[in-house]
């Protein structure tokens, strides 16, 4: 059994920003930066893991991929999803899902999700490798696969499970300085987590939970020393 959560996280306090932590220099997120840093990381430590569980379930494998769209700037591709879903619906996301049998491995499965869910051809993504796995409450362990996504896609969305496609430049992502942190008392645990508002023409896209500390733990790997 699953209790989904039941406050608005975007009408819960900012308790701190994080504008003290370094900025990451604009060319280690060059695609030859960013390969080298994949191929040769340094020793480091994810700084989100696991998030309180209010799910009583068995944990499920699933995988999500980071898209990094080479672009005039290296932007980020993130979804909506849409609100009927059964978990993390109405959230900002990355393209994933859960880990099938015949898939080979988190990758794989990455790769398939997005192309079942916003019809991203792996012809287009170069693997650079993978993060450490994140938990969510509700009790999917997903690893995290970067990716380079070359110009020339097509995106065709499946409505049943995306609302919307957007894309967010890396830039602002690795800035701290707009990562807020949260906290509230909930289903009898305290909960503390990230969010990354980016103020799209479009509307406020909340980019908060799990999302936000995928990318914050992306942060630590290319701020890593």
């Amino acid at each position: 059994m699953t209790q989904l959560p039941t406050f608005d996280p975007r009408t819960v306090p900012v308790i701190a920003t994080d504008d003290s932590l370094p900025l990451i220099a604009s060319e280690h997120w060059q695609p030859n930066a960013l390969e080298a840093r994949f191929a040769n990381g340094p020793v480091w430590s994810p700084e989100f893991r696991e998030e309180p569980q209010f799910s009583t379930r068995a944990p499920v494998h699933a995988a999500v991929l980071v898209p990094l769209v080479l672009r005039d700037q290296t932007m980020v591709l993130l979804t909506e999803r849409t609100a009927h879903l059964s978990s993390h619906s109405g959230q900002i996301a990355f393209p994933g899902g859960k880990v099938d049998p015949e898939d080979a491995d988190a990758v794989a499965a990455a790769l398939r999700e997005a192309r079942e869910e916003i019809g991203l051809e792996a012809r287009y993504v170069q693997v650079l490798g993978t993060l450490p796995t994140y938990t969510t409450g509700s009790a999917y362990i997903v690893t995290p696969v970067v990716a380079l996504v070359r110009e020339g896609f097509t995106l065709m969305p499946n409505p049943d499970e995306v609302a919307d496609v957007f894309e967010v430049p890396l830039a602002f992502l690795m800035d701290p300085a707009n990562h807020r942190r949260h906290r509230i008392e909930w289903a009898g645990a305290q909960r503390e987590w990230l969010s990354m508002p980016y103020p799209d023409p479009q509307g406020e896209r909340f980019i908060w939970g799990a999302t936000a500390g995928m990318l914050r733990n992306l942060y630590r790997f290319l701020s890593a020393v």
